[in-house]
C-alpha cells in the first residue's frame, strides 16, 4: 500500500514548490509515458494493474498532471518494455527525441519472449535478410 500511496504524488502547489521547467518536464515524461504505453497495446487500466495503482494515477502521470516517482520508473520502464533511459527520453546519457524507433522497441519486446519464440523469430529474420541478398 505504501508503495502504491508514493505512486501517487500530485503535481500541486501544496507540495514542493514546483518550478515552471519541473511543470514542462512532468509533462514531456507523461507524454513518453502515453506513446510508449501505445505503442505496446495497452490501455491505461492495464499498465496500471501492472503498476499496482488505479487507472487515474497513469493519466494524471501521462498529461502531467503528477510527479513520477523516482521509485516508479524501473515499474514503468519494465511494463513498456523499454530501458529507464528510453523513458526518460535519454539515449546514452543525451537527450533524444520522441520515443525508440519502431524496430528498437519490437526487437525490445522479442528479447522478453521465451527463448524458442526467440530463435523462431531470429529464422524468420535471417530468411527474410538472405531473400534480400539475392
Amino acid at each position: 500500500m505504501q508503495t502504491a500511496l508514493k505512486l501517487m504524488a500530485p503535481l500541486s502547489p501544496e507540495s514542493d514548490a514546483v518550478t515552471h521547467e519541473e511543470k514542462r518536464y512532468f509533462k514531456e515524461l507523461g507524454g513518453r509515458i502515453a506513446q510508449l504505453r501505445k505503442d505496446q497495446n495497452l490501455t491505461q487500466q492495464q499498465l496500471a494493474d501492472e503498476l499496482g495503482v488505479n487507472q487515474q494515477v497513469i493519466a494524471s502521470y501521462e498529461i502531467g498532471r503528477r510527479r513520477v516517482p523516482v521509485s516508479a520508473l524501473p515499474g514503468l520502464a519494465k511494463a513498456l518494455a523499454v530501458p529507464i533511459e528510453a523513458l526518460l527520453g535519454l539515449a546514452n546519457g543525451t537527450a533524444k527525441r520522441g520515443p525508440a524507433p519502431k524496430l528498437q522497441r519490437q526487437l525490445e519486446r522479442v528479447s522478453q519472449l521465451p527463448k524458442p519464440q526467440q530463435r523462431f523469430v531470429e529464422q524468420m529474420l535471417e530468411t527474410v535478410l538472405a531473400q534480400q541478398g539475392r
